[in-house]
């Protein structure tokens, strides 16, 4: 902290530099910060999902939701299964089964389930408006704020049209890219005639009632039956739903990764040529009686100073993008959020310190162990 002021005062004697550096570190850290959003998303749904506990029927060897179709009535036998403690049929239709960062996606559910089902709140509209009128629906806040939509206005895709009854918010930021109608109305809707069928049921579960066993029991009671299910969890059902997806994403860490080994580069690169243009000026500071530990913590810290200050940088842009951008990308109707967190923030920061000490330490080294008399004649 003693010579704090001396370590600023030279990094803004080579202000170009020292800004060029900082905005490619921060740029780097900023890519960082997106990557790792989309893996905090990943994890937070299937982590919400598992401590929720509901499991997902679905046709056996089906895979988009377009291709499913399950008759309604396995409601009530479902529900007759020991340690179901609901069901709900649910109708999906989505306008893109493929991976994108902008897919629309509806849920027709029974209007009185709704609110069982989901834990929402209406930010504006109200609920008897959705229950009382079939061709109504509840809109997540972050499709409302993509799209423009607002409490009152229609919104069409296609040929299905809805009036917005509601917009909401939810603790599970994914949610918020759904929009929830009645289900009969997703059923009826032009050219589908579905009435009599869904696309999944969604089922919840008694209090520590094994689901691995309510699965099992679920596929054998319709196995050989007029359509076969395939039940799982819901957060392996997304899990499995999101596959290439989740491929890409793992894929995605390297770039996280080449992104610190960026800002490696170029704080190294920045603190050789400060070291070599001050080569003087370090054996000036030797014979001041400066001794090799302190030259080597001044020139650490020069590059520590930098690569923090682009980490800071790039972190704050990337939460603030992040938190009022409400990004996500969708596939096979499940949508997983790009979420920032105060982890992921800390994360960044860290690594930028982190990759700062690195890069600085052959220069620093260099620095230190410069002969008086050479360096005093150089240049």
């Amino acid at each position: 902290m003693k010579f704090l002021r001396y370590t600023l005062k030279t990094l803004w004697r080579h202000r170009s530099r020292t800004i060029l550096t900082v905005s490619g570190s921060a740029v780097a850290i900023f890519v960082f910060c997106f990557v790792g959003a989309i893996r905090e998303g990943m994890n937070d749904l299937k982590r919400r999902q598992d401590e929720k506990g509901a499991l997902i029927v679905f046709q056996a060897n089906k895979f988009c939701p377009a291709t499913s179709h399950l008759p309604q009535d396995y409601e009530t036998k479902i529900l007759k299964i020991p340690g179901v403690r609901d069901v709900s049929p649910i109708q999906v239709f989505t306008n893109n089964c493929r991976a994108s960062l902008d897919v629309i996606v509806f849920y027709g559910l029974p209007p009185g389930k709704l609110r069982t089902a989901r834990d929402f709140q209406l930010v504006s509209g109200s609920w008897p408006e959705f229950e009382n009128h079939q061709d109504a629906a509840v809109v997540g806040q972050a499709v409302a704020k993509r799209r423009g939509i607002d409490v009152g206005d229609k919104f069409s895709i296609g040929d299905l049209s809805v009036n917005i009854a509601g917009i909401f918010t939810a603790d599970d930021p994914a949610e918020e890219n759904y929009i929830y109608s009645h289900l009969e109305f997703l059923q009826r809707g032009k050219g589908m005639n579905l009435v009599g069928t869904v696309t999944q049921h969604e089922v919840l579960l008694a209090e520590g009632v094994d689901p691995n066993v309510v699965c099992e029991s679920i596929d054998d009671l319709f196995r050989g039956g007029p359509v076969e299910t395939d039940t799982r969890s819901k957060g392996v059902f997304q899990a499995k739903s999101l596959g290439d997806l989740t491929q890409l994403i793992e894929m995605a860490q390297y770039l996280g990764l080449a992104c610190v080994g960026l800002v490696l580069a170029l704080v190294a690169t920045t603190t050789v040529m400060a070291v070599q243009d001050r080569v003087q000026e370090y054996a000036v500071l030797q014979t001041l009686g400066f001794s090799t530990a302190r030259i080597f913590s001044l020139v650490l810290s020069e590059s520590s100073i930098l690569s923090f200050i682009g980490g800071t940088v790039g972190v704050a842009a990337a939460m603030i993008t992040l938190y009022f951008g409400q990004l996500s990308v969708a596939a096979e109707a499940v949508a997983v959020a790009f979420t920032p967190s105060a982890s992921l923030a800390l994360q960044g920061i860290a690594i930028s310190i982190v990759a700062g000490l690195i890069a600085g330490l052959a220069p620093a080294w260099q620095a230190a162990t410069t002969e008086v008399v050479p360096a005093l004649r150089h240049g």
